[in-house]
């Protein structure tokens, strides 16, 4: 990890940079400073976004300012080896059965091998939650095999359900509301990642891995249509 970086925004907010490039040791440990961060309950902090390569910290600027945030935040690193410890691994069910499945075959023409292989590659990926964003618990998951990596499409798709599975390029997502997308979808899943826990609003945190197990429809359970 390269040393951290610290820039000044606005007058209420502190950007934390921890690296240059996306990787999966620096999506860890982001996620492991912004335990460590809320943890500390930093004086003034309001708000701490962490995104691909660097965190955000927001604050009340009549409480604290820049530098006291920037030093409270200085004194966590190194992160002690315990916290590597921590993060957690979810099992969450696909279904890749139509009509949860409306682009399958088209991932696998454009990958040139079988539905079936699609699947398998999809089920053999290990995911890490690299960052929220673009909707509430919309989680990017890094670690999307290279045999199906498949560019977005030219034209997004209206009223994707929630809870459908989709990938591009090399993320895959579990939506969590009715939402247009211009991603592939694959599946779907009955995990919910939203939850009703204001300490803990989301299923997964930043930095933890995600591995699916494959289900049929009668398995799935009830499945929300957004």
């Amino acid at each position: 990890m390269l040393p951290l970086s610290y820039t000044y925004v606005a007058d209420q907010a502190l950007l934390v940079s921890f690296g240059d490039e996306i990787s999966d040791d620096l999506t860890r440990v982001i996620g492991l400073a912004d335990r460590a961060i809320c943890d500390a309950a930093i004086v003034g902090g309001c708000e701490i976004t962490p995104a691909l390569v660097n965190l955000l910290i927001i604050f009340d600027p009549l409480i604290t300012d820049h530098a006291r945030v920037e030093a409270a935040v200085a004194k966590l690193f190194p992160l002690p080896p315990s916290s590597f410890e921590e993060q957690k691994n979810h099992v969450i069910n696909v279904c890749y059965e139509a009509p949860f499945c409306p682009d399958l075959d088209a991932v696998a023409a454009q990958s040139g091998i079988s539905t079936e292989a699609v699947m398998a590659a999809h089920l053999s990926g290990s995911y890490r939650v690299g960052m929220y964003g673009f909707a509430p618990g919309y989680a990017y998951l890094a670690g999307v095999p290279e045999a199906i990596q498949v560019p977005r499409k030219a034209t997004p798709v209206r009223d994707v359900p929630a809870g459908s599975v989709m990938i591009a390029g090399p993320q895959c997502l579990c939506t969590t509301l009715k939402m247009p997308t211009g991603w592939s979808i694959i599946g779907r899943t009955d995990a919910q990642i939203m939850r009703d826990d204001p300490k803990r609003p989301f299923l997964f945190d930043v930095g933890d891995t995600v591995s699916f197990q494959r289900v049929n429809a009668a398995e799935l359970g009830a499945v929300a249509d957004g």
